[in-house]
């Protein structure tokens, strides 16, 4: 599994944890910056993640800002991204499998280490359900068209 992970300045020592604790054989990540507290515009980090994603050179994606939402935001802004913001394991698993997310966005100003692994933890295990749900995938694909984003 290949992850492609980024952060701004307000999430960069979360990100450090996350790729520390979930580097495995077979699971690699690559990060896309900051590695210090200089200041940096979070769509930028976003972009560049979410492109990465959407081309299908990584599996996955995780964002980490000061809250999560401008990374979310950002990232949902590249066609094929379906970026969550999740609190909790139970947002985690749900966005993986309801909304085959392939972006998770994470809060290093709001979450605790701690939670913040379990929650990865989580939507790294989650598989998508299908069923039901992929037909509301294609209803957002269609939106996307629609919309052009």
């Amino acid at each position: 599994m290949r992850i492609a992970i980024g952060s701004d300045h307000a999430g960069f020592k979360l990100k450090g944890i996350i790729e520390q604790r979930f580097s495995t054989p077979g699971r690699e990540f690559t990060d896309f910056g900051m590695n210090t507290p200089q200041p940096v515009d979070y769509p930028d980090i976003a972009a560049a993640v979410g492109e990465a994603v959407a081309r299908g050179d990584y599996d996955q994606g995780i964002l980490v800002c000061g809250t999560g939402i401008g990374m979310a935001i950002a990232a949902n802004k590249v066609p094929g991204i379906r970026a969550a913001l999740c609190h909790d394991v139970f947002t985690a698993n749900a966005a993986r499998e309801h909304n085959d997310a392939n972006i998770l966005t994470l809060g290093e100003r709001v979450l605790q280490p701690e939670a913040a692994c379990n929650i990865v933890g989580a939507w790294l295990r989650a598989r998508f359900a299908g069923g039901r749900h992929a037909r509301r995938l294609e209803k957002i694909g269609e939106l996307e068209k629609k919309y052009g984003c």
